[in-house]
């Protein structure tokens, strides 16, 4: 007599596994389709193969390609690119520095990102230095403050910026604060609920209910971005948070940060309205939120987005470009140094040919498997004969570069998958020799406060530590 039950729990489970096959074989074949790194391609397909389980979860998780997405429809980008496009058509001092004018065209041919000249730029090393600035510059208010950052602290700094944006919501202007929900997750709703109470327009970017079973997860929003009144902006490396000032157990919190008066600001504007529409699906155009601006500056700034949706990782490109191109030197700030083979390849071909490229790292980091990871490239670099500095003081934080006393970046981005690949970042890239100088002696002062790396010594660390940060390494693009 055959057991019914048996039977049925048998056909179940070979139904199971041939729908789980099936799934296991189209998401291969998805994988492969999607025509991206054969690299990339083969890994995720050895993973799916011989660990399905954790493979098929990882993959839905954080290996999907969102490349063929659009955040905004053609239609409204244009409307958003309408005003600052007038004011870039009708400079009358604009000048392209010719060795920089097909990095220029690439970020305007990828990104939109249109070149302003007649800026005037401020430079800050500390957390307290650029607080002080901020907090002056939002005082002056009349009519808006668009705050966006990666983390939003709920403490003595997030409180004070928070107290000062509630003032000015009262007086009339308007306020709007966009915070990363992951960057944000230990920080208690009642915080923003304040704000909201107060007047203020609070938004969390990509909210994340279920932080460990949501691909959401991966696409998070790292810019950090100030616009007050359409005249003033920041940008840069620092989040709103006492660590920015009073440093780590180690020693200080070393970071980057600009301010830009000027025209400028249109490109660092239209990312925060961009943003805005994403999560708010409101769409702000007003001639008010573009004005026009007389800086009494000089600079040529042009202000550079990337994404995990579109079509171009457009940061790396513009970063690998501009490796190449450099001619005496190219010194990089990161805290994290996990690099695309683009850049890895740009880096070690520049050394090899002869250009002075400095790349400088925290002796220690915030994260450990991130600094192990950091610390398998170092002897790429080593061999191909970039100078490489661990700097001691404290945590360096800042993503600062600076190149040929002509070109210099700062921002959001740091040197490693996630930023390139996963995250919402902005830099601004600035032509223009004062700004250079001054930002190259920002790197050198650094470097006096740094350990120089010898690929003798280096060798010699125990095998062990070798093996665990090659392992690591494996991991690069979900770290």
């Amino acid at each position: 007599m055959i057991d019914l039950t048996s039977l049925l729990g048998q056909i179940a489970g070979t139904a199971f596994y041939v729908v789980y096959l099936g799934l296991i074989v189209s998401t291969i074949v998805v994988i492969i389709l999607e025509n991206r790194n054969p690299v990339k391609t083969l890994a995720w397909v050895l993973v799916l193969i011989f660990l399905p389980v954790i493979g098929l979860v990882f993959y839905f998780f954080f290996g999907r390609n969102q490349r063929h997405e659009r955040m905004i429809s053609r239609k409204g980008y244009n409307s958003l690119l309408k005003k600052p496009m007038l004011e870039y058509m009708t400079q009358t001092s604009l000048v392209i520095p010719e060795e920089y004018n097909r990095l220029i065209s690439l970020f305007r041919n990828t990104n939109q990102s249109l070149p302003f000249d007649g800026n005037r730029l401020e430079a800050f090393t500390t957390g307290e230095a650029m607080l002080q600035a901020l907090l002056r510059e939002m005082q002056k208010a009349t009519h808006h403050i668009h705050v966006e950052f990666y983390i939003f602290e709920d403490d003595a700094i997030g409180r004070m910026v928070r107290d000062v944006l509630m003032q000015k919501a009262h007086e009339g202007v308007e306020v709007r604060v966009l915070y990363d929900d992951v960057g944000c997750w230990h920080v208690p709703n009642r915080f923003f609920e304040i704000m909201r109470e107060a007047g203020i327009e609070v938004r969390g970017f990509l909210k994340v209910r279920f932080p460990l079973f949501t691909s959401k997860m991966n696409y998070r929003n790292h810019r950090k971005l100030v616009i007050i009144d359409g005249r003033v902006g920041f940008v840069g490396g620092m989040n709103l948070a006492e660590r920015y000032i009073r440093g780590v157990d180690w020693g200080i919190w070393r970071d980057t940060h600009m301010l830009i008066e000027g025209t400028a600001v249109h490109g660092l504007q239209t990312a925060f309205l961009l943003d805005w529409y994403f999560v708010d699906r409101t769409l702000l155009t007003k001639a008010v939120y573009f004005p026009r601006t007389v800086s009494g500056g000089s600079a040529l700034v042009q202000v550079v987005t990337s994404e995990p949706v579109g079509q171009w990782k457009e940061i790396m490109q513009g970063l690998a470009m501009a490796i190449y191109r450099a001619r005496k030197y190219f010194y990089i700030q990161t805290p994290y140094f996990l690099p695309t083979e683009s850049i890895l390849v740009a880096l070690q071909t520049a050394a090899l040919a002869g250009v002075d490229i400095r790349l400088m790292l925290p002796w220690r980091a915030d994260s450990r498997l991130t600094h192990l990871a950091t610390c398998s490239y170092v002897a790429d670099m080593l061999h191909a004969g970039v100078k490489v500095y661990f700097y001691r003081k404290g945590f360096l934080h800042s993503k600062l570069m600076v190149s040929d006393d002509q070109l210099t970046t700062v921002g959001s981005t740091n040197m490693d998958f996630r930023s390139f690949e996963h995250n919402f970042e902005v830099n601004a890239f600035v032509y223009d020799t004062e700004f250079a100088l001054q930002m190259r002696e920002v790197f050198l002062q650094d470097q006096r406060d740094c350990e120089q790396l010898h690929l003798k010594h280096w060798e010699k660390r125990p095998s062990s530590r070798k093996m665990l940060e090659s392992f690591v390494r494996l991991l690069s693009p979900l770290l």
